[in-house]
């Protein structure tokens, strides 16, 4: 059965989560047996992947449902919101998981994996890169930035998960392996989180217009009412589901009031038909116009 595609968030979201929660209570298990931190920082860091996952899940929701008259762009920012909350707690479990790692390695602590330990991280690197491919391959159908973020989630846990791997080969020769693997698990957590929350804040806090989109609302400009109008002066406004963008255009002196917005109206509606973006246009007198 062919999955449409406004569903892909969702099946992507419980695949992930299911897989992750299983594998995080495995990999907890054989870290407490081994007293390994390195294996129990890569669990949580498992752990965080399904909170990604549930986030994508509840941002789905959220932004599917129509705007109000308390939210009249809609509800696409509570993703981005909750986001920022998830980055931030997995900030804090990559310093907690640090520390520990550094008085490992102070206290001189040796880590002897076992072979069960060592066959088990080694199957999830495999299960969180087969994740992450989805999660790429969904994200990119449905053009989705969450979907895509939480795949490289799963790729970073598929990397700590074969270095894990490699500590386990390399526990019996070098006593610090342990604690060296939980301090770069960490720091991957920690850029995870940066990453998430760097993106994220980015677009609350507002965004320039990008190249490709000025570049293209210029040449719908100059193509639909002519080269006498001049473009400038944009700002974005995202709400995911829903996205805006403003901007002025120079106006030859001699068009009359009426002419002007016949002709803005029409670039605002081309705007809309091929970049998916609601234009809101303010014409100006050319003498104003400054090169």
């Amino acid at each position: 059965m062919k999955i449409k595609k406004e569903n892909l968030g969702y099946v992507e979201g419980w695949v992930s989560a299911i897989i992750n929660t299983i594998l995080f209570a495995v990999k907890l298990w054989i870290g407490i047996l081994s007293n390994s931190i390195a294996m129990i920082a890569d669990a949580w860091h498992t752990l965080s992947d399904t909170l990604t996952s549930v986030i994508v899940i509840f941002g789905f929701w959220v932004s599917n449902r129509p705007p109000d008259e308390e939210h009249p762009f809609g509800h696409g920012r509570a993703e981005l919101i909750s986001a920022v909350i998830i980055s931030t707690l997995l900030a804090i479990v990559g310093v907690n998981f640090m520390i520990d790692s550094v008085n490992q390695l102070r206290h001189r602590e040796a880590v002897i994996f076992g072979k069960l330990a060592i066959l088990i991280f080694l199957i999830s690197a495999f299960i969180k890169e087969g994740l992450a491919q989805f999660s790429f391959w969904a994200g990119k159908q449905i053009d989705s930035k969450a979907l895509i973020a939480d795949g490289w989630h799963h790729r970073s846990d598929a990397i700590a998960a074969g270095l894990i791997v490699i500590g386990g080969l390399a526990s019996s020769y070098v006593w610090w392996i342990d604690g060296v693997l939980g301090l770069t698990i960490s720091v991957l957590i920690l850029k995870a989180a940066y990453d998430t929350f760097r993106q994220t804040s980015d677009m609350l806090l507002g965004e320039e217009v990008t190249v490709h989109v000025e570049t293209k609302i210029k040449e719908i400009v100059c193509e639909t009412i002519g080269d006498e109008y001049i473009a400038h002066h944009f700002h974005c406004h995202n709400y995911l589901k829903h996205k805006e963008v403003t901007f002025h255009v120079y106006c030859p002196q001699n068009e009359s009031l009426e002419k002007i917005h016949e002709k803005v109206d029409k670039v605002e509606k081309i705007i809309r038909e091929q970049l998916r973006v609601e234009a809101t246009i303010h014409p100006e007198p050319m003498k104003n116009y400054r090169k």
